[in-house]
């Protein structure tokens, strides 16, 4: 009923209690397709060890590497209508796959997604504990895409959609870095309809030598390349103005990649050092010009706390995206 796609990179540390925590769901009818992605420790005997116990679980070497080639290998292996992910360090919630499967369970073109747990051994950072709140928070307003820009929406490790949604939205291919996020662009992107389970249904373990810490990938946590990206492919239109708010690096480097795109805007700040300078071929204009009218686009590249009070100024009508 369930397949689940994991990748496996050196995470012989957790894998047991990662493992532990799928075999012992409540909901039984699962498979769990396990990648190891060139593991230098133990990881691939313990998932060795763990299918010659329990048939359900498939252990494939990665033909490529790294996190989008083992989940692309995993769906092509799997076989089961609902798919979900799970990484190798983290714990399920007993009851995640029932309460997930139950929240999706005859919709059509839907992904559900539930609250999660940041832990770790001496305690979560304020960075991490922000983010596991911000998720949280989205659940309980069901307003992920109304923030799509701001942050990845839906956990990487949390989610359980259809097959037909995934082929229908290509869900594996192209994926860039981080896959997590362009994945939700992906939901985004089709209108897939976000799920909201209201219970913490993952524990994601923080650690110093986790991929999302290391990984050059995952670098840059800003990730304005792949906000740009889809915000030009999905909700741009090059029939009313865009105006851009903010001068600081993202705003700098949105202004880069629109005039490589060859996308006209004009861009704002509060800076006075800044105000009559042209960068990325744009004049920046006094922020005090700006209207808050109803037919413009206007991308924030501020804080976010600064953001959020600043959005409450503009029309209903005016198309706000905030790339905080």
């Amino acid at each position: 009923m369930i397949s689940i796609l994991m990748p496996v990179r050196n995470a012989a540390t957790f894998l047991t209690e990662c493992i532990e925590s799928i075999v012992n769901q409540t909901f039984k009818e699962w498979e769990l397709i396990a990648i190891n992605d060139h593991s230098t420790d133990q990881s691939k005997t313990l998932l060795t060890q763990f299918a010659e116990k329990d048939k359900r679980i498939n252990v494939l070497d990665n033909k490529g590497e790294g996190i989008i080639h083992a989940l692309s290998l995993a769906f092509e292996n799997s076989k089961y209508n609902f798919i979900t992910r799970m990484d190798a360090d983290d714990i399920m919630h007993r009851e995640k796959l029932q309460c997930l499967f139950e929240a999706i369970n005859g919709k059509t073109g839907a992904v559900a997604t539930a609250k999660v747990e940041y832990f770790a051994e001496g305690g979560i950072g304020d960075g991490y504990r922000k983010y596991q709140n911000w998720l949280n928070d989205l659940i309980d307003t069901n307003t992920h895409y109304k923030h799509i820009y701001k942050e990845c929406v839906i956990p990487s490790p949390c989610w359980m959609t259809s097959r037909e949604v995934l082929d229908k939205i290509e869900g594996f291919k192209n994926l860039e870095y981080p896959e997590d996020y362009d994945l939700c662009f992906k939901f985004y992107t089709h209108a897939i309809q976000v799920v909201p389970v209201n219970k913490i249904l993952h524990y994601w373990r923080d650690y110093s030598s986790r991929t999302s810490r290391n990984d050059p990938n995952y670098a840059d946590n800003t990730f304005i390349h792949l906000k740009v990206k889809h915000f030009l492919n999905v909700d741009y239109r090059s029939d009313i103005p865009l105006k851009l708010w903010g001068a600081g690096k993202k705003g700098k480097i949105i202004a880069q990649l629109l005039d490589q795109k060859g996308v006209p805007f004009r861009w704002y700040t509060n800076n006075p050092n800044k105000i009559g300078h042209t960068i990325s071929n744009t004049e920046l204009e006094d922020v005090v010009h700006l209207d808050k009218k109803e037919n413009q686009q206007v991308i924030f590249a501020i804080a976010q706390l600064e953001t959020e009070s600043l959005q409450e100024g503009f029309n209903e009508l005016a198309k706000v995206y905030a790339f905080c």
